[in-house]
């Protein structure tokens, strides 16, 4: 037997039922539920940076689970259920496509015979921003700023990258990446001159200016720094445990180990394990 969606919705209920359910699935609420949520996702995300596809069935499963229980507490409150936000999905979909979808319904699709290699990529993603922007102007037609919507749960880094983004689209930006480079070396000198004042708290918030700076060259570059990011530490934990694992043929620890063998090492690292490996790609949207 195979369970489908309807058991899954069904679980959930009986889940929150306050004389049947279970204990914690009860007392939680629309707040305690977001920290798992964020969990999930990157759950998912580790899962396929490792290619680790036979345990992706599960990590999104924990995942789709966050957005039923979201459907719970709205169907709870008669706000929405489940069908409601998979009508919206698929009608916010139908709008953002109308390349392959001409009149917006499922049922006008692209014409047979024209692949998708004949639809120009820069133009559905022209597009497909261009919808984004009608939306995201419906939502906040009434908002004092443009950044209003940039939700704050999410990782600094992505969240960085979003202001920047949105700043950028009213015109406060670089006109170019040599622009954000100027100043990244201008924050690294403040961040040098605080320290060289000993005035620790300056430098931490120069701290915070420099990676700000930083993430919006990633932008610029058309890249998303936070998966910029998690490339690099996967890129240090393969060099550093390779350094570990040549120290370790020789029967020593890295806590024997001078600075220069392990530098040695790690220079050797960088080719004999980076070659395998994808840098950070550009960003998809």
């Amino acid at each position: 037997m195979r369970y489908q969606l309807e058991d899954l919705l069904t679980l959930m209920q009986v889940l929150r039922d306050v004389d049947q359910g279970c204990p914690w699935d009860i007392k939680q609420d629309w707040d305690s539920i977001v920290p798992h949520t964020l969990e999930e996702a990157y759950e998912v995300a580790d899962a396929i940076e490792r290619r680790a596809f036979d345990e992706l069935p599960g990590e999104l499963g924990d995942l789709l689970f966050q957005v039923v229980y979201y459907a719970q507490f709205g169907a709870e409150e008669q706000r929405f259920d489940f069908a409601d936000i998979v009508d919206t999905l698929v009608k916010k979909m139908l709008h953002r496509h109308p390349h392959v979808f001409p009149d917006g319904t499922l049922a006008s699709r692209r014409p047979p015979g024209v692949s998708a290699d004949e639809v120009q990529t820069q133009q559905v993603k022209q597009r497909w921003e261009a919808l984004k922007a009608e939306e995201r102007d419906a939502r906040t037609a009434n908002s004092a700023s443009a950044l209003d919507d940039v939700p704050r749960t999410l990782p600094a880094l992505s969240r960085a990258a979003k202001l920047s983004k949105r700043a950028a689209r009213v015109g406060f930006d670089w006109p170019d990446a040599r622009g954000v480079l100027a100043k990244i070396r201008e924050e690294i000198d403040e961040v040098d001159a605080a320290l060289e004042a000993g005035n620790q708290r300056h430098a931490l918030d120069e701290v915070g200016d420099l990676l700000f700076a930083v993430t919006n060259l990633a932008r610029t570059l058309n890249a998303d720094p936070e998966q910029c990011l998690r490339a690099t530490n996967s890129k240090f934990e393969r060099r550093f445990h390779y350094v570990e694992q040549r120290l370790a043929v020789k029967g020593r620890s890295i806590t024997q180990a001078s600075l220069d063998e392990m530098e040695a090492h790690w220079q050797a690292a960088k080719v004999n394990v980076d070659a395998a490996h994808e840098p950070c790609k550009e960003a998809t949207s």
